[in-house]
Order: structure tokens, then C-alpha cells, then sequence
């Protein structure tokens, strides 16, 4: 799929989505979305399960990024979240995180992200994170990659009673943007990212360079799918005129 790369002014705040309402507002998940933490994630799950006498296989550790720790965990271990080892392996993963993930900083970034979250803030669009991470790690992470100041609002797991899919947290990092839900986007990796801005009626923007693939995502009714991060961008500001500035120095080859 072939999208603009570039982004035009306009005269008013906001942007305008596929639906033709005024897009104010973009809320992004974090790990395989702006982060490309999965490939250091998922070798700690690995570590971490071994510490706890279980062999998990890099492609079972992928499927359990993107969940909060005690499901993530309590399936790699095959245990109840409540169980000891499952407690344990949590406390080991939030221990070696720094060492193992948060260490790489800027490295972590997708290409165009800094760029390109720059350049929906200078065209009015609000911006916030909601993650299936704590906050405080969730906070850590974007500190070290650079673009904390980029963000406002950030809605971590431990804010919320019911997590992913369940559109709680994009309702919440909505309201603290002062922004109402139909006029915001979700931009996320996975299918329950995709059916969470479903509920929350936000517009569904899928990236297909994180966990989901581009038949899982696509299978979303209403689901906007980018290649890039400025795609992403581009399908955030589709409506404007022409006349703008460039979101990245050369356009996406295919």
C-alpha cells in the first residue's frame, strides 16, 4: 500500500480521518510501534523463563510481548499468574529490563518516529501513549529513546482495572488530552490494539512492522495499515492540502 509522505498545513487544528471526522488527538502503543524493543524483549523472556527451569523457544516469547507481565508469564511458564515462579520470573524481568533493554536508548526508536511525532504536534495533533507496560517503565523507556518530551500523557497497565483489549486505557489517555475518542486515533501492533480503538471508536491505524501481521491486522474492520511510521503519519494527516513539509528526507521505495 502506497501512501503520501508528506504532511500539509492547514488552517485549522486538527486533521481529518478516513471517516471524515477531525482526527485532534493520536494515542500510540509503545513496544513495536515506536519502540523496537521486541527483538531484546523477547531474548529476556527466554532468559528469564530458563532462570525458572522452563525452555521457551524465541517464537513463544514473541507471542507474549504486547501482554501484561503476569498473563505473559503465566503463559510461558504454564502457571497461574498468582503462582510463585510466575511472581518470581516478574520480578527478575522488571530487575534485568534496564540491563538487557533500556541500555540500547535511542537505538530502540523506529526509523521516523521522533521526526515524525514532531511534525503531528507542529500540526496540532495531540499526543499520549497507552501501553500494556507499567507506567513507570513505560515512562523509563520513552526517557531513554529521547522522546518523552514528545508525549504528553502516558496510561500504563497499572492505571487501569481491565487492560488490552478492553478500550479503558485509550479512553483515559483521551480524556487526560481533554480530547473526545471519535476525534483520536490508536496506532498499535497487534490485533487487540485494532479492536480496542474499534471500541473506544477511535480510528484503528495498524503499523505491520511489530507483531501483527498484515492479514491479522487487516482482518480489523476499519483498520488503516502503514508500512512505516510515515505512513503512519501520513494517514493521521491525510485531509490537508498539499503545500506542507516533507516527514523524512527521501519517500518510502517499494
Amino acid at each position: 500500500m502506497r501512501v503520501a509522505t508528506e504532511v500539509g498545513e492547514r488552517p485549522v487544528r486538527g486533521v481529518r480521518g478516513a471517516g471524515g471526522e477531525t482526527i485532534k488527538a493520536a494515542v500510540f502503543d509503545l513496544d513495536g510501534t515506536l519502540a523496537n524493543t521486541l527483538p531484546a524483549i523477547s531474548k529476556l523472556l527466554v532468559k528469564v523463563a530458563s532462570e525458572q527451569g522452563c525452555s521457551v523457544t524465541a517464537r513463544q516469547a514473541a507471542a507474549a510481548i504486547g501482554k501484561p507481565p503476569g498473563p505473559a508469564f503465566g503463559r510461558l511458564l504454564g502457571k497461574p499468574e498468582d503462582d510463585a515462579r510466575v511472581q518470581a520470573a516478574i520480578s527478575r524481568y522488571r530487575e534485568l529490563f534496564a540491563y538487557e533493554v533500556l541500555c540500547l536508548g535511542p537505538q530502540l526508536l523506529f526509523p521516523g518516529v521522533t521526526a515524525g511525532l514532531s511534525a503531528l504536534r507542529a500540526h496540532g495533533v495531540e499526543l499520549a501513549v497507552a501501553t500494556s507496560k507499567t507506567t513507570r517503565s513505560a515512562e523509563a523507556l520513552l526517557d531513554v529513546m529521547g522522546i518523552r518530551d514528545l508525549v504528553g500523557p502516558v496510561v500504563g497497565q497499572d492505571m487501569v482495572r481491565r487492560g488490552k483489549p478492553h478500550p479503558e486505557m485509550v479512553l483515559r489517555a483521551a480524556g487526560r488530552l481533554g480530547v473526545a475518542a471519535w476525534q483520536s486515533a490508536y496506532v498499535g501492533d497487534t490485533v487487540g490494539d485494532m479492536r480496542m480503538a474499534v471500541t473506544a471508536r477511535m480510528e484503528p491505524v495498524a503499523v505491520t512492522y511489530g507483531v501483527g501481521t498484515f492479514g491479522e491486522l487487516a482482518g480489523v474492520a476499519g483498520t488503516r495499515m502503514c508500512g512505516s511510521f510515515k505512513d503512519v503519519v501520513s494517514v493521521i494527516a491525510a485531509a490537508r492540502p498539499r503545500t506542507g513539509v516533507k516527514v523524512g528526507a527521501q519517500p518510502r521505495r517499494r
